[in-house]
């Protein structure tokens, strides 16, 4: 009987498909990224199905998916985050807000209990149906059953979707909607520790019934679940997806960090341990000192105040394309380095300075870095697709989205319609509107220096709606899934050590797209 050969790389293999070190050294001086590579299939022994995806950022946090959303205005507030970290990965709250506001956001994804929804949009009884159409379209709505609320947050009744035409537009919601005094009602008490299970049951027990609204003792309105809700998380909770969570059971979120300065140019050290403190009285569980160039004396400086003030906190800082740049961060005391300069799909850095390393390349260097000081990296940018992600993460610990997640239902915005078709905005923090907001200093620069121009370094676009995050986060996990299942490897570490690179020339590259035929789109609108 012939025995079947299970190595990994055999001789004759490894004369053509390389390990990373090798690989990189030998296309040097030359730079690649994503496109620029391919992976060599392995022998395997896995199932993609049964592939681990799981990472850490620090001792303290860890995910199931190895997917952090980015930073942006147009991509992390509470919404997205919240569908982040019940997905296995981590939002990263953007600071182009009021640092107020920031905190809310944390605490909304810290104080978020699956399917209850805390801060159900009401109307109020005064208002017109006509008003309550014309709000549904300037918010895109998808649905129109609204609870109804007096000025003081007092359940009065609520206006059925039935009842939200064009024919009825001239009525007051007070007129046409079901009065407090009919509706069956649950008490927050009842649901707070498990809203799922109370929920069940109430619509076990109220049939027909299809909203629970929870109230207080004073009869303020607390909350809301929806049949469809308690089916779809009751389903969830019989799948394969793992929520990434804290010691207490609640969702990880994390926040950016904006470099606060005193009118002489110094960190104002005050307002920045206090923003710091605030958003750790809600529990958050990463900081992220996000730069565009990240081996700075100024980055140094804020992630060694913030080290100093709390020791036990996660930091993640950057961005950075070099070894000396990890190491330097690592030294400062950041747990997690970004690495990426210019690679991203609204960033024009590369263009308007002249910077930046291709990312496969700067993820290899940095890599080594990273190695030397036992710190974590994330790939941040570049990423169009799910075999992108895979080949990020021979080198990474985890990768930032930005494009891929900017036009999901979740992301900050209001959709537009153009011709038909639903778009988002995306705009790089370098674009001159999203420096006019407060990114500015991420770029070294100064919003009220009227000395001299914002000089962009991104730019504004529009993303096509593409659904909801948790179907896109499915979907690209299960590309990473795949890839593993390729290489046989059963976790990321595996992954890292098996790789093995091959160079791709242009004709290859189109040949690993779709082409010579007329392709037929299946998606669902």
């Amino acid at each position: 009987m012939t025995k079947v050969a299970t190595s990994s790389v055999n001789a004759i293999d490894s004369e053509f498909y390389l390990p990373a070190d090798a690989f990189f050294r030998a296309n040097l001086p030359t730079a690649l990224t994503f496109d620029d590579v391919s992976l060599a299939t392995l022998y395997s022994d896995i199932l993609p199905k049964d592939a681990d995806t799981s990472t850490s950022l620090s001792e303290t946090l860890r995910l199931q998916i190895p997917i952090v959303s980015s930073d942006m205005d147009t991509v992390t507030e509470s919404r997205m985050a919240i569908v982040m970290a019940l997905n296995g990965g981590i939002g990263l709250i953007h600071y182009n807000m009021p640092a107020k506001d920031q905190v809310k956001e944390v605490a909304r994804v810290k104080r978020h209990i699956h399917g209850l929804i805390q801060d159900p949009i009401a109307v109020s009884p005064t208002d017109l149906i006509g008003d309550v159409l014309a709000m549904i379209e300037q918010k895109k709505y998808t649905f129109s059953t609204f609870p109804v609320n007096d000025a003081s947050g007092v359940l009065v009744g609520l206006l059925s979707g039935n009842l939200v035409k064009d024919r009825y537009k001239s009525k007051k919601v007070a007129d046409v909607m079901t009065a407090r005094a009919s509706l069956i009602t649950e008490q927050e008490r009842n649901v707070a520790k498990d809203p799922i299970k109370a929920a069940d049951a109430f619509f076990n027990q109220h049939v027909g019934l299809n909203k629970m609204l929870v109230v207080d003792d004073a009869g303020h309105l607390r909350g809301l679940v929806t049949s469809s809700d308690v089916e779809r998380i009751t389903a969830e909770a019989k799948s394969r997806r793992k929520p990434a969570r804290d010691s207490n059971f609640r969702l990880v979120v994390g926040a950016a960090l904006a470099p606060v300065r005193k009118p002489s140019g110094e960190l104002d050290r005050d307002k920045i341990i206090t923003h710091v403190g605030n958003l750790m009285d809600e529990s958050i569980d990463a900081i992220a000192v996000s730069t565009a160039h990240g081996h700075t004396a100024g980055v140094g400086d804020m992630v060694r105040m913030v080290r100093d003030a709390f020791p036990s906190l996660t930091i993640i800082a950057g961005n950075v394309t070099s070894a000396s740049g990890v190491e330097f961060l690592a030294d400062c005391g950041a747990d997690t380095i970004k690495v990426g300069q210019g690679p991203g799909s609204i960033c024009t850095t590369r263009i308007v300075a002249g910077v930046g390393i291709p990312q496969m390349t700067a993820l290899h260097v940095a890599a080594k870095g990273a190695a030397a000081k036992g710190v974590k990296i994330i790939a941040d940018g570049g990423i169009t697709k799910s075999g992108d992600i895979v080949k990020a993460l021979t080198m990474a610990d985890a990768v930032i989205l930005g494009g891929l997640l900017a036009g999901c239902r979740e992301a900050p915005g209001e959709i537009m319609e153009i011709n038909g078709k639903l778009f988002k905005q995306y705009r790089g923090m370098g674009s001159l509107s999203a420096m006019k907001a407060g990114s500015a200093a991420r770029y070294g620069q100064d919003k009220t220096d009227n000395a001299r121009k914002l000089t962009a370094e991104g730019i504004e676009a529009l993303k096509e709606v593409s659904g909801f995050a948790d179907d896109v986060l499915g979907n690209l996990i299960g590309g990473v899934q795949s890839g593993m299942g390729y290489l046989g490897a059963k976790n990321l570490p595996e992954l890292r050590e098996k790789a093995r690179f091959m160079r791709v020339s242009p004709a290859g590259q189109k040949e690993a797209s779709p082409h010579d035929v007329i392709e037929v789109s299946t998606r669902k609108n």
